[in-house]
């Protein structure tokens, strides 16, 4: 339980640093597939093709330390 904690707790570091500094990161939040929708006073922004491939790299990394693990 304690290796699960210290590892949740390590993402959500890396996902907190993503989101604070994800303006210089040069490919997060502009792949294509990310849905964008400009008006007159509306900006409505839904990063679809970077949550599925953070998705894909999270799921290839606890494939392979649970892999690793045992």
């Amino acid at each position: 339980m304690g290796r699960f904690l210290i590892l949740a707790g390590l993402v959500l570091v890396v996902i907190g640093v993503l989101f604070h500094y994800h303006d210089r990161i040069p490919f997060l939040g502009k792949l294509p597939g990310d849905i964008t929708i400009k008006r007159e006073g509306f900006q409505f922004y839904f990063p679809l093709m970077t949550s599925l491939l953070i998705s894909v790299i999270l799921s290839i990394l606890l494939y392979l330390y649970y892999k690793w693990k045992g």
